[in-house]
């Protein structure tokens, strides 16, 4: 059997690199595609994932964005139509959907985002099963022209897949020779500014006027998403800017808190049981809305409203508090199982 994998985002790394091993171990002659943008190639050469790179994001602009995803389809086309597919997969992609419809591929995809609307209208008429988790509102995804019978729920979210290998290193920040002068340490993602999706100035961060208050409480590290972005923490004091590819995963069950401005790492967060502030600046998504319920992720777009619980949780004692050690409600019907039946049943 032959498989194509598009990958086109870095949390999607994560997201499949199990699958792929899965596949590859039973004997299936797995493709997998990606393209050039952020740590996605970093990522996938830590993983050990074979890749062909195809085309790159398009930045800002209606005009580029279009120009791009249009080169990459046209590249696509000409990788995967001699590879006689038999199936393929993908989390967002935009590309995967359009080129598996054209060449009459059947496809699997994965979404967790309801509120992305040009992506959702562009692809998921075109999907032939739609993996989705149960708490987003079927008729959201119906308005983009999906039949409800293509839809395949499942309990929780895709993070859950992330961690499914996962071994955690106590030693991380010691490994990554991070220098640490305060007692508590936070981790800061910005948000994705890049993105269709979200309005918003990629030469600023909602992060800044909290960074400029948190930094003489904790040690601020902080994970950007391009080279731009980066710039925008550098050279402030105890602000530290990670560089992937790191063990991402054993630096948020390190931290004492998390507060991200994008939607992956947050429920990663909560996964993991560090504490997690969201200041998301879109709307919030079902799937974060799944961890606000059960305590284990909070939501503030007020500055001043972010800062004050940032300070309450830096006073507690997470290794003793009986917040971090309750047995959280996070379940799952096995998303890894549903996503390997899935593409062998089509």
């Amino acid at each position: 059997m032959k498989i194509w994998i598009d990958i086109t985002n870095a949390p999607h790394v994560m997201f499949f690199k199990d699958i792929i091993k899965y596949f590859e171990d039973q004997g299936e002659d797995v493709i997998v595609t990606t393209r050039d943008f952020g740590d996605i190639h970093r990522l996938m050469e830590t993983h050990d994932i074979d890749f062909i790179s195809v085309g790159k994001h398009g930045g800002l602009g209606l005009y580029k964005k279009l120009k791009e995803s249009t080169n990459r389809v046209n590249e696509l086309v000409d990788i995967i139509a001699p590879e006689k597919i038999d199936v393929c997969l993908a989390k967002h992609s935009v590309e995967l959907p359009r080129v598996s419809f054209g060449l009459n591929i059947p496809n699997v995809y994965i979404i967790d985002n309801e509120y992305a609307e040009a992506v959702n209208k562009m692809t998921l008429p075109l999907c032939d099963r739609i993996i989705a988790p149960n708490v987003i509102d079927i008729r959201k995804l119906m308005k983009y022209g999906v039949d409800p019978n293509k839809i395949i729920s499942y309990d929780g979210t895709s993070e859950l897949l992330h961690f499914k290998n996962f071994e955690y290193n106590e030693k991380i920040f010691e490994d990554l020779n991070i220098k640490l002068d305060l007692n508590k340490t936070i981790l800061m993602r910005p948000e994705p500014s890049l993105a269709s999706y979200l309005d918003v100035d990629s030469e600023k961060s909602v992060l800044s006027p909290i960074i400029d208050v948190l930094k003489d409480y904790a040690n601020i590290l902080v994970l950007p998403r391009f080279k731009q972005q980066a710039d925008i923490f550098e050279g402030i004091k105890n602000v530290n800017i990670l560089e992937p590819p790191i063990d991402l995963s054993s630096v948020i069950k390190q931290c004492d808190l998390v507060i991200g401005a994008g939607g992956t790492i947050n429920r990663e967060s909560a996964v993991l049981k560090t504490p997690v502030i969201s200041c998301y600046p879109g709307e919030t998504l079902a799937v974060d809305q799944y961890y606000i319920n059960r305590g284990l992720m909070f939501k503030y777009t007020n500055v001043e409203d972010i800062i004050n619980n940032a300070l309450s949780f830096l006073v507690v004692d997470k290794e003793n508090d009986d917040y971090y050690n309750q047995n959280y409600d996070i379940s799952s019907n096995n998303l890894f199982k549903t996503i390997i039946d899935c593409t062998y049943r089509l």
